[in-house]
């Protein structure tokens, strides 16, 4: 049997922020329709994660209406949705900071990797 799926993903690896500060945008957005999360994007207060993901949304939109060789325009809004979004930990930066007395303390610039998952509402 042959399951038809309509899930489109895209990924960002390597994201110079913090997972910590990235889930909590990626949690305003989870299960949202797709131009509802884009407006909550552009009018939230962490600029520079909301950017990240609002970029990663659109690339999104891309992908599945290559996959589905349809544009996505006013009459198909509303049933695309986010279906999955996981942020995990990507690589740590390690660094040495001077403190007094001939000590150094070691300073972690955190990175992310971002995964999101876009699927087709069932009619009901």
């Amino acid at each position: 049997m042959k399951q038809e799926t309509n899930v489109v993903s895209a990924s960002l690896n390597g994201v110079r922020n913090s997972p910590r500060k990235m889930r909590l945008i990626a949690d305003l957005i989870r299960n949202k329709e797709i131009q509802t999360a884009i407006d909550l994007l552009s009018h939230s207060r962490k600029r520079k994660v909301s950017f990240i993901f609002k970029k990663l949304l659109l690339s999104l939109l891309s992908n599945w209406e290559k996959k589905n060789n349809q544009s996505y325009d006013s009459e198909n809004k509303g049933f695309l949705y986010i279906k999955e979004i996981k942020v995990d930990q990507g690589k740590t930066l390690k660094r040495l900071r001077p403190v007094p007395q001939g000590r150094g303390h070691r300073i972690r610039k955190r990175s992310s990797n971002i995964v999101v998952l876009l699927d087709k509402k069932k009619e009901t």
